[in-house]
């Protein structure tokens, strides 16, 4: 008999901010299309997975800073090499 796979979705984050002095509406790209998010879950899937038959799916979305604060700052302090 051929063995059975039991394919689970695992939930992981991707933590990240961007740095802008315009209104964010005006930076979003709200217009992604489907192949470019396919293409953009594909590259994640071989970039960051062992293995090949990985299947990754996101859905991107801002967070209201006041929602990922401490997070927000680690991310800056680390990326900005801050309190050295």
């Amino acid at each position: 008999m051929a063995e059975e796979k039991n394919t689970v979705a695992i939930p992981f984050a991707l933590v990240g901010f961007f740095a802008t002095d315009k209104p964010i509406e005006e930076v979003i790209n709200t217009d992604l299309s489907a192949e470019e998010l396919e293409e953009i879950q594909q590259f994640l899937a071989k970039k960051l997975f062992k293995d090949p038959e990985v299947v990754v799916a996101i859905y991107p979305a801002i967070v209201p800073p006041e929602q990922a604060q401490e997070a927000v700052k680690e991310l800056e302090n680390y990326l900005f090499n801050e309190g050295e």
